[in-house]
């Protein structure tokens, strides 16, 4: 579990070592990374993924240890197996058969592996990319082996992603007594018209290729959990998941303005978590497009939606980004299962990427 590795890198990095891939394993805190290259010159085509997983959840709905991977009617049960460790497999064993095949490919191939997206996603490849950065290194095609498909393989890939934007928000109240509501100031009241207003309020019509921005809240607390006492203090965490027309800065006067307009009187903490990404038509996703075709017979719908991936931090550098993966529709659930057929299927499908940009 996050940011645990257990190993994980280790195990692709002996792998990727034999191939003649130099390897550099980059710790930072508790977060285990790798980054993997064969070859030295441009351009580079960099597969990226994470090791970590999430809680198991409740044991007792698992069907199987959920640690212990296991196949039954032709899918692999486990945490993990869906996001992403089988797509982790499959970009490995894609870049061995290439290799194989191309010893002397055009370019470079390379690993950015991480144990931090599950997690606070500070010292995983937002870091790397510090690093590369500061080495003048370049990532010009990437693909992502998040879980982008959505009812069978193949069927969607991911070419971008909304911008994720947090507030941690306490409101100011007047504790007291319940009886004597003058000689309080209830939190609660004051934020709740303030709160209604920016859950319905229609923040933008998004775009051709991403959807509107969206605000929600995910944790609101307050109380002493006495019935008789009027709370003085109300937390709440929300995000604001924002399309590429709007702006970090007009998005936080947006919601500091209406919090003041209703008179709330409140400290509020924001933090981005990643801006939107947008990979247009062209060489990567017309590679990627094809090489899912050539394996299923069809053309991928291109997407943005969903949540934030490791994606956020490597489009800085001036990649392209394609996001590609197995069916998502277990991740993070109890029974978290893989078709294994699917697993094979997308290591073809890699295969044929790298065939189409560096044979």
């Amino acid at each position: 579990m996050t940011p645990a590795d257990e190993g994980c890198q280790q195990l692709i990095a002996e792998r990727l070592g034999k191939a003649g891939f130099a390897i550099e394993s980059l710790q930072f805190g508790e977060v285990t990374n790798l980054w993997a290259r064969r070859g030295q010159g441009g351009p580079v085509f960099c597969f990226a993924g994470h090791t970590d997983v999430v809680p198991a959840g409740p044991r007792g709905e698992w069907h199987s240890d959920p640690f212990k991977p296991e196949i039954r009617d032709g899918f692999l049960y486990g945490r993990g197996a869906a996001d992403m460790k089988s797509g982790l497999a499959a970009m490995v064993t894609a870049a061995l058969e290439f290799v194989a095949a191309h010893p002397d490919h055009k370019g470079s191939i390379a690993f950015l592996i991480t144990s931090d997206e599950e997690g606070p996603s500070v010292d995983g490849t937002r870091r790397v990319v510090e690093l590369l950065r500061a080495r003048a290194e370049r990532i010009d095609w990437c693909v992502v082996g998040e879980p982008s498909s959505e009812t069978t393989l193949g069927d969607t890939i991911k070419v971008g992603r909304r911008g994720s934007l947090s507030g941690r928000l306490t409101v100011h109240g007047v504790q007291g007594h319940v009886a004597y509501p003058q000689l309080a100031e209830n939190p609660v009241h004051t934020l709740a018209p303030a709160l209604a207003e920016l859950a319905t309020r229609e923040w933008d019509k998004g775009t051709e290729h991403f959807q509107p921005t969206t605000f929600q809240v995910s944790n609101i607390s307050a109380g002493t959990g006495a019935p008789n006492v009027i709370p003085g203090e109300l937390k709440a965490r929300f995000n604001l998941r924002y399309s590429p027309v709007q702006s970090i800065a007009g998005l936080q006067r947006t919601v500091e303005d209406l919090l003041r307009r209703h008179q709330v009187r409140y400290t509020l903490e924001w933090y981005v978590s990643g801006e939107p990404f947008y990979t247009p038509p062209g060489l990567l996703c017309r590679a990627v497009g094809d090489a899912v075709a050539e394996v299923t017979g069809a053309q991928p719908k291109l997407s943005t939606g969903g949540g934030t991936s490791d994606g956020r931090f490597i489009a800085p550098l001036g990649a392209q980004i394609v996001e590609l993966g197995v069916v998502s529709a277990s991740i993070h659930k109890v029974n978290e299962s893989v078709r294994v057929a699917d697993i094979d299927a997308l290591q073809r499908m890699y295969v044929n990427v790298l065939r189409r940009l560096l044979a």
